[in-house]
């Protein structure tokens, strides 16, 4: 393992996104947001806009039919795919078949956030894992991770909180918390992604060993959705055209920068998921 970095304004310097360019929808890069159940609804929401307010391009959605016409009603900016619900909550099998054409016409695709643990989430993730999209693993889908058999590139990106990191190395949640780095790079290594281990501290750690440590944010984020706003404005940097490290360091930076904004506007805590994205373009640099 490498020394780890402190993930600054600073550090990034390194690290540019890409300028901002003109040009139509398409310029801007094409999303697929896989998202949400009957009984999470609201997941690909929060997925949706804040990848909008990090500067995607084209927005796709794709969640169960029971709520496919009310996501589209809310997030009029998008093209909404209802697919079959099967018993268990999840995706059916031929909805499965369905996303994985669905996700050769995006350039980045995020998926997991507010899925429901079904039976058809491994294969799913193995669909995904097999395109060449820039890729964002989150929730359910992290349950069913199995190790790949060869590198993929571009990597993708996984953003486990302690409990589904723990599912991912088979092990307990009290070994993560006790070495949250050492158990991330095991992750990224098995994994062969870019991995991060989420927590007051976070960690964003490579497959090479190399780390950087976020320490910023605001109490407030630690609430209901929080995460999947994480995940969007991960998608929309790499919707842009960011590379995944570059993307995932900056996610993780705004993110935290967007909830100490929050956090001067109305407290520390009591401030709402849903009012992440908003903050998000006025942090993202010019």
């Amino acid at each position: 393992m490498k020394k780890p970095g402190a993930l600054t304004r600073a550090a990034l310097k390194a690290f540019p996104l890409p300028p901002v360019v003109d040009g139509d929808k398409e310029t801007k890069g094409r999303i697929l947001i896989i998202a949400g159940c009957r009984e999470v609804a609201g997941a690909a929401l929060l997925v949706a806009n804040a990848a909008m307010r990090a500067g995607a391009g084209k927005l796709q959605m794709a969640t169960v039919e029971a709520v496919a016409v009310a996501t589209a009603l809310a997030m009029p900016e998008a093209k909404v795919i209802g697919l079959e619900e099967g018993r268990d909550g999840g995706f059916t099998k031929a909805a499965v078949r369905g996303l994985a054409e669905q996700a050769e016409q995006a350039d980045t695709i995020v998926a997991g956030p507010g899925m429901a643990g079904a039976g058809t989430c491994a294969a799913l993730a193995d669909a995904l894992l097999a395109t060449d999209k820039r890729l964002v693993l989150d929730a359910a889908l992290l349950h069913s991770l199995k190790p790949p058999r060869s590198d993929r590139n571009p990597l993708p990106i996984l953003l486990p909180h302690a409990g589904e990191l723990a599912s991912l190395l088979d092990c307990d949640e009290d070994a993560v918390a006790d070495d949250p780095i050492g158990r991330g790079l095991r992750a990224a290594e098995r994994y062969r992604s870019i991995v991060l281990v989420k927590g007051t501290t976070s960690h964003v750690v490579t497959p090479d060993g190399r780390v950087w440590t976020y320490k910023g944010g605001a109490p407030g984020l630690g609430v209901s959705g929080s995460g999947d706003t994480l995940a969007g404005i991960v998608g929309g940097l790499l919707a842009r055209g960011a590379d995944p490290l570059t993307a995932l360091l900056w996610a993780v930076l705004l993110h935290g920068e967007a909830g100490e904004a929050l956090s001067r506007k109305v407290a520390p805590v009591g401030f709402l998921a849903r009012e992440i994205p908003d903050e998000i373009p006025a942090l993202l640099p010019s």
